[in-house]
């Protein structure tokens, strides 16, 4: 009799241990990441992005400092050689190199749910396969800039910047060797991303001939906008915002995108591999995608954004403007700049030596 008490008091305790153990039920979430008091934001000079920081500062109580940069090469070297940033803006064809130097955080896309509002024709492109590292950001094309007033006849095509009437006449860039050679290359019909070293030497040749008549911009911060307003250039290698520019001091100003195909440049959101606030940084980037917020950026800008979700926030106004929103037909033959492999790079670089010294 004695043994079975033992038993039953033995086998109370147990079940008495048990339920105490069970009496906390699930356990308990994760606490999230305390958020940083403030993030460094890297990115053009002249980037209207900053219209949006202070709502998420009042959402989430962080500062954001914004620095800026005049190129993107001096970007990609202040971030290799350890600058501390939590978010930097950087071009398709530098991120590559980034990777490979482990200069760039791989992105938790738990932490940026919005990255459903970007567009499939955006994602997975072969600069960051399944955007491990980047999330896009802006687009654009790239252009003649022309005063049509003072051509006399349709400008229309890459190859109209090497004809004889205009000479002196053309506005180019030095400091800009995939867009410069792109263009030259576009000319001949050959790819912007092109590594064939014969494509390569007739592209150097042709702009060996542009050289001698044309205005070549040597800072990358500068615009073509005040050779045109003045005369002195017809035509201008160029982007939208030297349009906007231009068309505020002379409505004669016009975009041209040749038939031989715009050059597409994008630039992409990165968290460099050094950032201490990561998870903050995941989450700024988390709340530009809201497609009202990215419509905001879009409006101050007027570049286009990779959120496809944002359109229905865009002033039509802006929407439906073709220098900033191209038709159909006139993107039909657009190339996107892309990175170059190791040996190209090398080629690209060897070829442009050789253009300036000449």
């Amino acid at each position: 009799m004695l043994s079975k008490v033992i038993y039953l008091l033995l086998s109370f305790s147990a079940l008495v241990i048990l339920t105490a153990c069970n009496t906390s039920g699930p356990p308990p979430t994760a606490t999230p990441p305390t958020l940083a008091d403030e993030l460094i934001f890297y990115d053009w000079s002249d980037d209207k992005i900053e219209t949006v920081f202070d709502a998420f500062t009042r959402e989430y109580g962080v500062k954001i400092t914004y620095v800026t940069f005049e190129s993107t090469e001096e970007a990609v070297a202040n971030i290799a050689a350890g600058q501390v940033y939590d978010v930097a803006i950087i071009e398709n064809q530098f991120i590559p190199s980034l990777i490979d130097q482990g200069s760039l955080a791989e992105i938790d896309f738990h932490n940026v749910s919005n990255f459903k509002n970007i567009s499939a024709n955006f994602r997975n492109l072969a600069y960051d396969p399944k955007n491990k590292h980047t999330i896009p950001y802006s687009w654009g094309t790239t252009g003649l800039v022309v005063r049509s007033d003072l051509a006399d006849e349709p400008i229309t095509r890459w190859a109209d910047m090497w004809n004889p009437h205009y000479a002196g006449k053309v506005a180019n860039w030095a400091v800009t060797p995939r867009y410069t050679l792109g263009a030259a290359l576009r000319s001949l019909g050959y790819s912007v991303n092109s590594e064939d070293p014969a494509e390569l030497e007739q592209a150097l040749d042709r702009l060996r001939e542009l050289k001698p008549n044309s205005i070549w911009v040597t800072d990358e911060a500068h615009s073509t906008a005040p050779l045109l307003v003045s005369g002195e250039a017809v035509m201008a290698l160029g982007w939208s915002e030297d349009v906007w520019l231009a068309q505020a001091e002379n409505e004669n100003i016009v975009y041209v995108l040749p038939e031989e195909g715009t050059i597409l440049w994008g630039d992409n959101f990165v968290i460099p591999a050094n950032s201490p606030n990561k998870y903050t940084a995941e989450l700024f980037l988390n709340f530009l995608l809201r497609p009202e917020i990215s419509a905001r950026i879009v409006n101050g800008n007027y570049y286009p954004m990779a959120n496809e979700a944002a359109r229905e926030f865009i002033d039509p106004e802006i929407l439906n403007d073709p220098v900033v929103y191209p038709t159909n037909d006139e993107m039909k033959n657009a190339t996107l700049l892309l990175p170059l492999s190791p040996a190209g790079q090398e080629l690209y670089d060897e070829i442009w030596a050789r253009f300036l010294e000449q």
